[in-house]
């Protein structure tokens, strides 16, 4: 279900993918309170996920995370089998990412 990157390698992926779409499958609260720039929220725990995410560019590849990478792993397993061909797991979610000292908005 889409490829696990760790920082390192999701950040690069991202840099190199103009065309990427970047999802935040965190709640809406955990999203206001911090988020990679240019993230769309969209909470996989709602049921309204796969209704919201058939709106996402199958063509174009999809970047998921969460906090700590279970919930972006389920959202991968879900776009994987709706279709989407090019999807990309961040490893230890938001969490590694601002550890590393990525930039958050």
């Amino acid at each position: 279900a889409g490829q696990m990157l760790d920082v390192e390698a999701y950040q690069q992926k991202l840099a190199q993918m103009p065309n990427a779409q970047l999802v935040d499958v965190r709640t809406a609260p955990e999203f206001a309170e911090a988020h990679l720039p240019n993230a769309a929220n969209i909470d996989v725990k709602q049921s309204s996920f796969q209704d919201l995410a058939a709106k996402l560019d199958k063509s174009k590849p999809v970047f998921v995370y969460c906090k700590m990478g279970s919930r972006s792993t389920k959202a991968a397993e879900i776009l994987t089998g709706m279709g989407f061909t090019e999807v990309y797991n961040l490893k230890g979610g938001i969490t590694d990412w601002t550890a590393a000292g990525k930039p958050i908005e």
